[in-house]
Parts: C-alpha cells; structure tokens; sequence
C-alpha cells in the first residue's frame, strides 16, 4: 500500500499542475479543507442517534433472515489510498454449494436483502465510517481494492478525496451508465466541490434513492465489474452472460452483434 500511495503522490506532484495532462487537481477552499468535514461530522452523528432504533430492528431481521454477522465489512480505500474497512449491513445468505464455495450472489440475495439495497439502508452503518473519518457524506464511492491499479491516472485521482456514500449522476437519471461516467462525474466533484454543490447533490441523491425504491436496483448491483479495459462497457451482467450464450450458439449471429453493440 505504501507503492500505491506513492504513485498516487507521485501523480498529484508531478501532473495535477498541468491542465493539459488531464489529471484533476482538487479544488482547495475553506469548505473543503476545515467545514465540510465539521458538517459530515455533526450530520453523521445526529443521522446515526437518529437511525438508532431502525438499525436495532435491522440487526434483528438480519439475524432471522441472514444469520450471523449482522454486518458486511469489506477493505476499501480512502483518501490518499488509505484502506479502511467499510461497514454495511449484509444483504445476503452464506449458503455454499456442495463444493463447499460460496452460491453466485444472485442465489444468496434475499427479498429482505434486495429491500435494504434499493432503499439503501444496507449503508446507515457507514454513517460510523464518516465519523471516524474514513469518508464523507458526499462524495465518490468507495470502490474495491483491486480496482487501484486498474485506474487510469486521471481517474486514480479520485482518492485524493475523501469517498462517500454517494454521487449523483449530473443528468438527471438514477443511475451511470458507464463506468466512463461516472468516474468523470467523481473527476468533475473533486474539481468543483463547494456547499452549493454538496447542497444539490444531498437532493439528487435523496430522490435517486427513492427511484431505486421503486425500481427495486443500484448501479453496483447489475453492472459488470470494472476490469480497466471496459470503461465505456454499458451492459449489464446479464446482458453479458446474455451475450455470452448467445456467442456459444452461432445460429444467431445477429442478434448476438445487437446484444454486444
């Protein structure tokens, strides 16, 4: 970790100063710097002694329908690359195949499991993380670990930022389309952040979680994972596993160009 956190340095240092390389450089301000953390904060705090009895009964539901842990914690990094561990309530079973692994995620996520997700309460958890001061509020979310050395330098950059639990796409949809987009959505936060900004941002996302609500999906749930080569991929898992059959059986070639375009 301490070579990745280099790297990261070692970009911000020597490329952040020149516009024409691309690499973000995060905007400085006394908001960024001393305020914004001061609200997530005193926010964090009064979410979390106000969602107290929710979690209570949340843990209890877990248990009767997840078992234990009542939590999924997972490695993530944070601001400058620094891990941490992320905490969640977990929306799946450990129920393995007779080989002993773990069952595809599909089979282990539960109708309750599925409800926490779409209404994002799986996340009241994370709320300790912002206190700690792991992440933020707003921001771009924590990805996984392995993605570190998969970014492109301009898109690396978003760790020299604190995540958060979430960034609204600038559009107007509920959800990104491309890993593309919403990389440059988390390159356009880090440039411009401010409390006007955070402002409209807590509304975008207040009303793309009551969307999901509805739909019942989120982003992460139904999109391939990033491998560094499929930024501007839009399909879905399964319109991958679709294409993937379809690739299998050449008596539909055609349609196979259509799923893949």
């Amino acid at each position: 970790m301490a070579d990745t956190q280099s790297a990261l340095k070692t970009i911000q240092i020597s490329d952040a100063r020149n516009e024409d390389a691309g690499i973000p450089v995060p905007k400085k301000s006394l908001y960024s710097k001393y305020i914004k953390r001061i609200l997530d904060l005193l926010l964090a705090t009064l979410g979390l002694l106000a969602a107290s009895p929710i979690m209570l009964i949340i843990a209890v539901l877990e248990l009767v329908f997840h078992g234990r842990p009542v939590l999924y914690t997972s490695e993530r990094p944070g601001k400058d690359e620094k891990l941490f561990r992320l905490y969640k309530f977990r929306s799946m079973t450990n129920v393995t195949g007779e080989d002993g692994a773990l069952l595809p995620e599909e089979k282990r996520l539960t109708r309750f499991g599925r409800f926490l997700r779409s209404s994002s309460l799986d996340e009241l958890p994370s709320l300790v993380n912002i206190i700690k001061g792991d992440m933020s509020i707003i921001g771009p979310r924590p990805l996984l670990r392995e993605y570190i050395e998969l970014y492109p330098p301009r898109y690396r950059c978003r760790h020299l930022i604190r995540p958060g639990l979430e960034l609204a796409p600038p559009s107007g949809r509920y959800h990104f389309l491309t890993w593309r987009e919403q990389f440059e959505n988390d390159v356009y936060y880090l440039e411009n952040v401010s409390f006007l900004l955070d402002v409209r941002q807590f509304f975008m996302i207040a009303r793309m979680t009551l969307a999901r609500k509805k739909n019942g999906v989120r982003t992460e749930d139904t999109r391939l994972r990033f491998d560094g080569g499929n930024l501007d991929d839009a399909r879905s898992k399964h319109e991958y596993l679709c294409s993937l059959e379809m690739a299998d059986s050449p008596q539909d070639e055609n349609r196979q160009d259509r799923m893949v375009g």
